[in-house]
């Protein structure tokens, strides 16, 4: 109960955070995962409808959705994708690459003041210890078998 329920509080208190920040700029979390993948892409910052859905681990509507919300905000836009005449690709405006490259700084910011209580070698350990712990959750091993 003491590593889940902290583990569980730290990410209440990290979430309430990043809404915060993200809200400063029109976006919640879903709208900032899109045009972060965008952005991440490299010029010309677009990618078609699956490629977006299949990176984000989500169903074709919820992109659909969220791209329709960022297209209003004018932060993305439906292109003809030229390597397929019935595509289009979903691209960062230049305003969307604008708000994707100062939320991205933003929520960086953010991470490194939620993680400043501790020390690089702090942070460092608890990464590996963390990502020790997801390996053995999501392969469902036992302590045995996760050392």
């Amino acid at each position: 109960m003491e590593v889940i329920g902290r583990i569980l509080r730290a990410e209440h208190l990290a979430d309430a955070r990043i809404r915060q920040v993200l809200r400063r700029y029109g976006l919640d979390r879903g709208g900032f995962d899109l045009l972060a993948t965008l952005r991440r892409s490299g010029p010309p910052c677009q990618l078609t409808p699956t490629a977006l859905y299949r990176e984000l681990v989500l169903t074709s509507g919820a992109v659909t959705h969220r791209v329709d919300a960022l297209a209003r905000a004018g932060l993305v836009e439906r292109v003809p994708d030229p390597d397929d005449r019935r595509g289009t690709l979903v691209a960062l405006t230049q305003r969307g690459r604008e708000v994707a490259d100062e939320t991205m700084a933003a929520h960086m910011g953010c991470e490194a003041e939620l993680a400043a209580a501790l020390s690089e070698q702090d942070q460092s350990v608890l990464a590996a210890l963390l990502r020790k712990l997801l390996i053995g959750m999501e392969t469902g091993a036992t302590k045995e078998e996760a050392q």
